[in-house]
């Protein structure tokens, strides 16, 4: 009974929060139902799973289900929601529940339902196919003896077949509320009628005023009447006598609000065209430097000059590192690969090239940005695989000196090139010893 009168005031709040006065309020109707009672499908879920019926298959069917009649009648409360009541009876022997203390009947007696609820309808009665949400309260009685509540929760489908007449499906889940009611589904198909017309307001005929009496004319419509007029179909204003504010540039900007009315422009410049504040020839909305005088090529700026030595990048050999005009933007490195020697047959660096190195490493230490390739070359004395391994090492060995001097190894890029590029003639020891080196070269960002 607490649940009854719980659900009572909840539909009752409902309805007056969603209360408005609307042309698309249903009119009062009745209604004639056919519907099916399924008992067995509730009592299958709860002995079991939703689930589990689902997956086997185990729903009532109409063979497990009892055919009963209902009359209905519904009246809209607003647009969106109908108060419904309706009685049904089917011929059934009643589930019981077991609690109840009382046996199934062992013949079909009469069930009488009667419910009460609210309709909430997504869509108004103006279309066709109205899904709505439905719920309420009933109660029931069997065989004139046994009597119970329950609480009608479901939703359907209302079909607008026109003159008043709809077709209605609906599933609703008849929740027990007392010990004499069973859980079941009921399966409604019907039609309701209304019961009066909808009224329409008649149209309101407003008589057509007088004719206006005939004016002077006005082709262009600019009103100045054509015998004033210098410009009879253009449309124009009286200080030009009719005609349109002249354009003289044919920009179509007029002449007074053309700051440039001579020559063709923009309205985003009052008449004038776009500006070229530095008069490189490249106007500012396409000039990516408006102020500094540039080439179309790099979009109306300067030739860049990416590190900054004075020496624009088209002309920088060594556009990334700061460089000199003599050696075309590279820096001078003032070390020389040809003062580090080494023994015949030798990885081992002498002391004088250890010093030469120490020049290198400083170099590159001030100069964080400067990457080099250290090339090792030998003499033609000895085979040329073993002379390719000692041009090599002889490359790493400097690498790795001028690492151990704090020289990031990423800096340096060690290769060896053998006896392939002698400086000197392999034919004396003084050349031999000259081609003994290493040779050192910027790399370029």
């Amino acid at each position: 009974m607490k649940k009854i009168l719980f659900f009572t005031v909840v539909l009752g709040l409902s309805a007056i929060s969603f209360a408005q006065t609307t042309s698309y309020k249903r009119m009062p109707s009745l209604g004639i139902n056919f519907f099916l009672q399924d008992f067995k499908t509730p009592a299958l879920i709860n002995s079991s799973s939703l689930s589990d019926v689902l997956a086997n298959k185990t729903w009532g069917k109409g063979k497990d289900m009892s055919l009963g009649l209902s009359l209905q009648f519904l009246t809209g409360m607003t647009e969106h929601i109908d108060f419904t009541t309706s009685l049904g009876g089917t011929l059934l022997s009643y589930p019981f529940r077991a609690e109840s203390g009382i046996a199934v009947a062992g013949s079909d007696r009469l069930l009488l339902e009667w419910d009460a609820g609210l309709n909430f309808k997504l869509l108004t009665d103006k279309h066709f196919l109205v899904p709505y949400l439905s719920a309420g309260i009933g109660a029931s009685m069997y065989g004139g003896t046994y009597f119970g509540a329950f609480m009608p929760i479901g939703a359907g489908l209302e079909f607008n077949l026109g003159e008043g007449v709809r077709l209605n499906t609906q599933m609703n889940y008849r929740s027990q509320v007392s010990v004499l009611t069973t859980n079941h589904i009921n399966y409604t198909l019907g039609f309701n009628v209304n019961l009066k017309e909808r009224k329409v307001a008649p149209a309101v005929v407003v008589a057509p005023p007088p004719p206006p009496p005939p004016a002077p004319a006005d082709t262009d419509k600019d009103g100045i009447i054509d015998s004033n007029d210098k410009c009879p179909t253009v449309p124009g204003i009286a200080k030009y006598q009719g005609c349109p504010v002249p354009d003289t540039d044919g920009d179509g900007i007029n002449d007074e609000n053309d700051k440039c009315p001579k020559v063709k422009g923009l309205a985003k410049y009052e008449g004038c065209p776009i500006p070229d504040t530095d008069k490189d020839g490249i106007n500012d909305e396409e000039d990516k430097c408006p102020t500094v005088a540039g080439l179309a090529r790099y979009q109306g700026c300067p030739i860049p000059d990416k590190d900054g030595d004075g020496i624009n990048d088209e002309e920088d050999k060594c556009p990334n590192v700061k460089g000199t005009a003599e050696l075309f933007g590279c820096p001078y490195l003032n070390f020389k690969g040809q003062d580090i020697k080494f023994a015949n047959g030798s990885t081992v660096l002498t002391k004088s090239s250890k010093t030469e190195l120490d020049k290198g490493a400083k170099v590159l230490n001030d100069n964080a940005q400067l990457k080099l390739y250290v090339e090792g070359h030998t003499s033609n004395t000895g085979s040329a695989k073993l002379n390719d391994k000692l041009s090599l090492d002889r490359a790493f060995a400097v690498k790795s000196y001028l690492v151990g001097k704090g020289i990031a190894s990423d800096r340096l890029t060690a290769t060896g090139f053998g006896s392939s590029k002698p400086i000197a003639d392999n034919k004396t020891k003084e050349g031999q010893d000259a081609n003994r080196r290493v040779e050192f070269h910027l790399q370029e960002n």
